[in-house]
């Protein structure tokens, strides 16, 4: 789902993305602000200022500063009252990794950084719940973070057979580690895959990522997959596209039809799996 504002007035709108059908649009203008998202609503930049071209945040310094003085990731809202989940996630063969989510969120998070699975872990306040990922943080030797250029490299070959073997060993030991949170309520694994959400049987691997944007460029290919913040396109030529959605935040867009062109798109190459790398 694509979500648009308008030009400065602070309307909004939703557009779905299907997986088979085309898709090409061209940058119409300058990058700008998208504000602050608050309350559940946009609050438009004062200024609508513009903002570098490169890059995956669309935010000027003062509305970036905004959302860090109230931000869980920041740890800058430690007294936040809501419960919080605890999570590992599976992205690929070994790579999982530990964090937190609002429970109010559901699997939202999950779903946002392109997890292939997930299992929870426990439920509790918001420091209990910091406290434990830093324990199973250094207990099972994974990350709380996990690049989206590893992920792109392992995607294509990322099936959720292995990921439900992977969690429920991280899981078991998770369990029997001593040292967590007595407000922290434990839960049972039950791993959730994402796999065909995200329509990863279509994704048999990545050629190129957008890297950046500027006026006049045009983006075009067939939608074949999603996962996180990146679109899967496969161009006309063949090459598998991947468009970090969040280098598209900002841009005024339009949509265009199929065969039109504009000036080409930066991207960065994307080099193939090796064989043990992970």
């Amino acid at each position: 789902m694509f979500g648009w504002t308008g030009d400065g007035d602070g309307s909004e709108r939703e557009s779905a993305v299907r997986f088979g059908e085309g898709m090409a649009f061209r940058v119409a203008g300058p990058r700008r602000c998208l504000g602050v998202w608050r309350g559940g609503r946009r609050r438009l930049c004062p200024g609508w200022d513009a903002v570098p071209v490169r890059g995956t945040r669309a935010q000027c310094a003062e509305c970036a500063g905004i959302d860090r003085a109230q931000s869980v990731a920041a740890d800058t809202m430690a007294d936040d009252p809501r419960p919080y989940h605890v999570y590992l996630a599976w992205f690929g063969d070994g790579l999982v990794k530990v964090g937190i989510t609002g429970v109010g969120r559901g699997s939202a998070r999950l779903l946002e950084q392109g997890a292939v699975a997930f299992t929870w872990l426990g439920r509790g306040p918001l420091m209990a719940a910091r406290r434990a990922e830093e324990l199973l943080r250094v207990a099972l030797g994974v990350p709380d973070r996990i690049s989206y250029e590893t992920k792109r490299v392992v995607r294509g070959a990322a099936v959720s057979r292995g990921a439900e073997d992977e969690l429920a060993r991280a899981h078991a030991v998770a369990g029997g580690l001593g040292g967590w949170p007595e407000s922290l309520e434990r839960m049972p694994c039950e791993v959730v895959g994402h796999a065909e959400v995200f329509g990863l049987a279509a994704v048999d691997g990545v050629d190129a990522v957008v890297s950046g944007l500027a006026e006049g460029a045009v983006v075009a290919g067939r939608v074949v997959a999603a996962a996180g913040p990146d679109l899967h396109l496969v161009e006309r030529g063949g090459r598998r596209l991947v468009v970090d959605t969040r280098v598209l935040a900002g841009w005024p867009l339009e949509g265009v039809g199929d065969g039109v062109t504009g000036s080409s798109v930066e991207v960065r190459e994307v080099p193939g799996v090796q064989g043990g790398l992970f």
